[in-house]
């Protein structure tokens, strides 16, 4: 089995992900630093983040986590990442030429996508899994609608998801979910509630390991 083929096996077992967004590189990490001890396995940090290369690699040397980089754009940033320590490649849109790169490079892409059509070129381009971006109104109905005629499509809303919903989106067939915003709130960033962070990490890992347990 390839790497890319386990990694693809991990990111389904542990589901969650936790995506950091921020202007200041050092509150990205504390504030991941939180999100892990409240018990998530999956991080990203967005490439937008300053020194997001740096906390990627620091995060990878860690045998319990699955990192990955997000706002990827370009082939060379694939590379950058990976060679990080990157192992899924996370874009805001899709790019045929980075989903093939990180194939190239055995590692898991993650392109951003909206309908149906863009979901099935993007399957068609060889991406593992896709994200759901932007979020529409209803991201547990939109899922039913697109996964019954399309049940073979991978998708991963990173939008739209919170504590209170996000059991809901897994039980109508999301692949996995990512917590940006619902996990690292703006007030708590900007207050660097880390404390908060990873309470509200705990809560959720709490629940999925209920879910699991039925």
């Amino acid at each position: 089995m390839s790497r890319r083929n386990d990694i693809l096996t991990e990111i389904e077992r542990r589901k969650v992900s936790a995506i950091v967004r921020s202007d200041d590189g050092q509150l990205a990490t504390d504030a991941m630093e939180a999100a892990v001890a409240g018990g998530f396995r999956m991080v990203e940090f967005t490439l937008t983040t300053p020194n997001a290369l740096e906390s990627i690699a620091r995060f990878a040397k860690r045998d319990d986590l699955l990192v990955g980089a997000g706002t990827v754009l370009t082939t060379q940033q694939v590379h950058a990442a990976v060679d990080a320590g990157a192992r899924f490649i996370v874009s805001p849109v899709c790019d045929p030429e980075v989903i093939a790169e990180a194939a190239r490079l055995d590692v898991v892409s993650v392109p951003g996508t909206r309908t149906p059509t863009e979901m099935m070129n993007a399957h068609r381009y060889g991406a593992d899994i896709l994200k759901l971006f932007p979020a529409p109104a209803d991201v547990i109905d939109f899922l039913r609608a697109v996964r019954g005629p399309l049940p073979q499509l991978r998708i991963f809303p990173t939008a739209g998801v919170d504590a209170d919903n996000f059991v809901d989106v897994l039980g109508a067939g999301a692949f996995g979910v990512g917590f940006v915003r619902s996990l690292f709130t703006p007030a708590d960033m900007a207050a660097r509630d880390f404390t908060a962070i990873e309470r509200r990490a705990a809560t959720i890992s709490e629940r999925l390991n209920t879910v699991r347990s039925d």
